[in-house]
């Protein structure tokens, strides 16, 4: 089954990294990417950048609207992503908790299927 785990981060936690704290968390998350992908787990792994890059886009009426900034204004801020396949949402977990990112954003796991798939 895939997994996707989601990296959120609190906008003050990040700031407070030094440049050498962030070429070394770097480094690590290369390191910890090429594992999974060597293990067979990793199937994508994407760094987001910051939320003001963001756009959001809406229909109303077929008519398209499009915003500066993301979705949800909240102090915590999506940071990247992994989808991984693993046996269940136990080895998942334990996937996603020796992510070096752990120590520094709180991990969501979240089952994901098809939907062409029976549920």
């Amino acid at each position: 089954m895939n997994y996707l785990c989601q990296f959120w981060f609190e906008t003050s936690t990040s700031d407070e990294l030094s440049e050498e704290q962030k070429q070394k968390l770097t480094e690590d998350c290369r390191a910890y990417d090429d594992g999974l992908t060597e293990s067979g787990h990793l199937i994508l792994a994407q760094a987001l950048r910051p939320p003001a890059t963001a756009k959001t886009v809406r229909v109303s009426d077929s008519k398209i609207s499009v915003t500066d900034g993301p979705f949800a204004e909240i102090k915590e801020y999506l940071g990247g992503i992994i989808l991984i396949k693993a046996e269940d949402m136990d080895e998942a977990l334990r996937i996603a908790s020796r992510s070096p990112l752990a120590r520094f954003a709180a991990l969501e796991v979240r089952p994901a299927y098809s939907i062409k798939e029976k549920h």
